[in-house]
């Protein structure tokens, strides 16, 4: 069922399916549209999620080797065409987008924001996504590696949520001094509570001209208090893309 839950989010399951098709991994990765690198990735993953071997790899040969679906593989196919006829009947509208999204995750990250893809940049093993936050009122940065930019089929305008741990998510007085050239994401936004904590308090923040509130930490003992401004910093690296099904 971990496995399952990638096949409304990215092409995971898709190359499964076509090496079965092709038993090919290489030929599998043509027909996704992904690179050789991103199809070993995508059947790594799906292994570890089911924990049990679903493709046996065979090297060497006239062939150049290749790939059959383990008794395992098949299953899991079968059973990803059975949850997507059931989704089909129970999905909403395409129009919900990534509040649809986010219902259907489970995660232990608090931060969950209705994000669109406005462009995808870098030659190298990572891309660099800027996305805009709740509308078009502010921008967040995101960094992925270009195998899970592949296997999402992620496009400039698609929706999609950013998630963050809370803890990844620095709140400071508004008008405090960025450091030079650190990248990190500066939103800006009203301090709506606070609890304090002997290791860091606390703080939720209503971003400036959208309807999000964010979680993230001060040190203890901090002098933020409600209605106050403040800024949030993310790392780049510290957003995690998901996709509504």
């Amino acid at each position: 069922m971990d496995a399952l839950g990638h096949k409304a989010a990215d092409r995971r399951i898709d190359i499964l399916r076509a090496i079965g098709r092709s038993g090919s991994i290489s030929q599998a990765a043509r027909d996704a549209g992904v690179s050789y690198k991103a199809a070993w990735q995508a059947v790594a993953t799906l292994t570890n999620l089911a924990g049990v071997p679903l493709v046996d790899k065979a090297v060497g040969g006239a062939g150049g080797g290749g790939a059959v679906l383990t008794a395992e593989g098949l299953r899991l196919l079968t059973m990803a065409d059975e949850l997507l006829a059931a989704r089909s009947t129970l999905w909403p509208a395409p129009g919900a987008g990534a509040a649809v999204a986010g219902l259907a995750i489970r995660t232990s990250m608090r931060n969950q924001w209705p994000v669109r893809v406005e462009a995808l940049e870098g030659a190298g093993p990572t891309l660099h996504l800027s996305l805009a936050l709740g509308g078009a009122a502010q921008r967040l940065q995101a960094r992925i590696t270009r195998e899970s930019a592949e296997l999402l089929g992620l496009a400039p305008g698609m929706q999609a949520l950013a998630l963050c741990k809370a803890t990844a998510v620095r709140v400071e007085a508004a008008g405090r001094t960025a450091a030079a050239g650190d990248g990190a994401n500066r939103v800006q936004g009203i301090v709506s509570e606070v609890v304090r904590g002997p290791e860091g308090d606390e703080v939720a923040l209503q971003l400036d001209g959208t309807a999000i509130e964010l979680v993230g930490f001060s040190p203890a003992r901090s002098a933020l208090r409600r209605r106050q401004r403040a800024t949030a910093i993310v790392d780049p690296a510290a957003l995690v893309l998901a996709l509504p099904g």
